[in-house]
């Protein structure tokens, strides 16, 4: 068996919960610090959940058993606690996006690769038993070649329920930076990497009224768009659309994700979860539910981390890596500079398709 990787996490706000509770149940992982910029905050949660280090971010830097670092901070302060981080000679592992700009995405990569350290990223969704179902399907030939796929995230903002909404609407906000990983993510998992991407985006609403508690009233200047769509053409030939927007103020009936193959259309999880009902209809055929193959179907965030654990003591690539987390980044901004300036972005950026996760032995015969 092998020997648990030691690992802290800088930033201790909401999404931190699930990582402290599902890190201390991974095997790959001995959990042993908790930092954040309010001492406090890092002081709670290592009572919470029995941690002997409360640290402020620089003496979790500094201290040498600590091998990985989960960067759980807010989005802008990616880049800078990932660096900070592998100049202490440390793997980090970020939730999405990986960082804000392609600019600090290069120095992220650059540096892991200069000082022989790893960079993994959310979302790590694509490695539970939904989409990880899907991926064998697909691989097995159950809908034929694979031509296009169509991907949906349509809802109303945050500004009616979150207590904070404003950074939605705000550079490196809006709806592809907030659930657009997750997609591409996906769409990478199933089909591979990106070739070139086109869209059309637009700020509906220049301004947004809060309507949740705290700051109900309060007006919102809108700096990025809330409504997109991009068009992504694949290495392998399948063309892919994905919608994504905040304007939809009375929801939407239309699935997470469909694959149309020569021989059958799949309907795919939302991709923001692990499990999730995987549907099939094979040409000719009705629908049919498809049994999960595979396993991690609840909330598994941290998975990510204890699989680049794994690969830091076994060695191989680990499946969320910086390398597939950048791409999507890419992409992502591919589309908004696609609509501005009107014409297909080509991307620059490729990746390596994750390998499958193992399937349950109850499924594998």
């Amino acid at each position: 068996m092998m020997k648990p990787v030691k690992a802290g996490i800088i930033g201790c706000g909401n999404i931190s919960h699930i990582y402290f509770t599902n890190l201390k149940t991974y095997p790959e992982i001995e959990l042993v610090a908790a930092a954040d910029i309010d001492i406090e905050r890092a002081k709670a949660r290592a009572a919470e959940f029995n941690l002997e280090k409360a640290y402020t971010v620089e003496q979790l830097l500094a201290d040498p058993e600590i091998e990985i670092v989960v960067n759980l901070t807010i989005p802008k302060a990616h880049a800078s606690v990932c660096l900070q981080a592998l100049e202490a000679g440390k793997h980090v592992y970020v939730e999405k996006p990986i960082v804000v700009t392609r600019e600090e995405g290069k120095q992220v990569l650059e540096l892991a690769a200069a000082k022989g350290l790893r960079v993994a990223s959310a979302p790590e969704t694509f490695l539970g038993a939904g989409i990880q179902t899907c991926r064998k399907l697909i691989d097995d030939g159950a809908i034929g070649t694979p031509v296009s796929a169509t991907g949906f995230m349509i809802g109303g903002g945050h500004e009616s329920w979150h207590p904070d909404p404003e950074f939605y609407y705000q550079i490196g906000g809006g709806p592809m930076f907030d659930m657009g990983p997750y997609y591409l993510t996906a769409f990478v998992t199933l089909f591979g990497p990106i070739n070139r991407v086109t869209g059309s985006a637009r700020i509906s609403y220049p301004e947004r009224t809060i309507t949740s508690e705290k700051k109900r009233g309060q007006t919102i200047v809108v700096e990025t768009p809330t409504n997109i769509t991009g068009v992504l053409d694949f290495e392998n030939g399948l063309i892919a659309t994905l919608i994504t927007s905040f304007d939809a103020k009375a929801g939407t009936t239309l699935p997470n994700i469909e694959v149309h193959g020569s021989a059958g259309t799949l309907l795919v999880p939302d991709p923001n979860g692990f499990g999730g009902t995987v549907k099939l209809r094979r040409a000719g055929g009705d629908w049919e539910e498809i049994a999960l193959t595979h396993g991690y179907e609840n909330n598994n965030r941290g998975i990510g981390v204890a699989d680049m654990a794994r690969a830091i003591r076994e060695g191989g690539q680990h499946r969320a890596n910086g390398e597939m987390a950048y791409h999507v980044l890419e992409a992502m901004h591919g589309i908004h500079d696609a609509s501005r300036d009107g014409k297909h972005y080509k991307m620059e950026s490729t990746c390596s398709r994750p390998e499958p996760m193992p399937e349950l032995e109850t499924q594998s015969s």
